[in-house]
């Protein structure tokens, strides 16, 4: 068994990822298998350096111990790059110039319907769909976004039985449910050159993990995961998706939560055992 943990250096570990963090060590301990951590570092105009440090401090003091080296994706850009090309030469994915006021507005014209909410938020409609890849453009570009069009995915692969990959207690799921409750994501975006999606498939395949330890708030997006792990002929680990560490009110816990940030709990004196009782461990 493998395992990761995968925060964003862009704020401080607050404490539903140190639940999150515990939770993927704790498999991988009790099973005696591996534990690795992963910096997802895309966002370059966020990342900062003193906060994936900070990453480290504060795992370290709850007791974490991980592989080294460490992964990070800054260092991976070419292998996205290569697997874009690769789905782009396939007929895959399509450039998109659309905002996200351009997909609010198009997915609420009156001939379109209801609007559907799916992983990425308000499912795309389609708008640029028409900007299929031709001889003009060998390469996706650079300069939009590049979607997976979602109905050519399942033509190759169909839909894929989420049932046994994901959750035994959710009903299986036709093409036209997949197609039309997931849309075209976004599997790179203009000013990163790959998105959540793709790089978290081709990072957990890279590194061989096993098992993946996630909120249940990324869910829905583990669907396109298995979709995109079914088109590239890579393994599918299995899921595991955790309840979310909430505040008073119920809201989930964000990095803006400072007040909440295991360093501040940290420097108020609390131990790493009274970090695992807040998150009910």
């Amino acid at each position: 068994m493998i395992t990761r943990f995968a925060p964003s250096p862009t704020g401080p570990l607050h404490l539903g990822h140190a639940y999150s963090a515990l939770v993927a060590y704790n498999l991988a301990s009790e099973a005696g298998g591996r534990f690795r951590l992963r910096i997802e570092d895309i966002d370059r105009s966020r990342a900062r350096a003193h906060w994936e440090d900070q990453i480290y401090e504060d795992l370290a003091w709850l007791g974490l111990q991980w592989e080294t080296p460490v992964l990070r994706q800054s260092d991976r850009l070419p292998a996205y790059r290569q697997t874009l090309d690769t789905l782009w030469q396939r007929g895959l994915l399509f450039a998109c110039s659309c905002n996200r006021a351009d997909i609010r507005a198009a997915a609420s014209a009156p001939q379109e319907g209801a609007t559907s909410i799916g992983p990425e938020g308000i499912v795309y409609p389609g708008t640029c769909r028409i900007r299929k890849r031709s001889d003009a453009l060998p390469m996706p570009p650079t300069d939009t976004a590049v979607r997976l069009d979602i109905a050519a995915a399942l033509a190759e692969v169909g839909a894929p039985a989420f049932k046994e990959m994901i959750a035994p207690n959710i009903p299986e799921m036709t093409v036209e449910e997949v197609t039309n409750g997931i849309g075209d994501v976004v599997l790179a975006r203009r000013d990163m050159g790959t998105s959540y999606h793709l790089s978290v498939v081709l990072d957990d395949a890279h590194e061989g993990i096993t098992d993946v330890v996630r909120g249940e708030d990324l869910f829905e997006a583990t669907f396109i995961h298995v979709i995109l792990q079914r088109l590239l002929g890579l393994p599918t680990p299995r899921y595991h998706h955790h309840r979310l560490i909430r505040d008073e009110t119920g809201k989930r816990l964000a990095k803006r939560d400072d007040a909440r940030a295991v360093r501040l709990y940290r420097d108020n004196g609390q131990t790493p055992e009274d970090i695992r009782r807040m998150v009910g461990l």
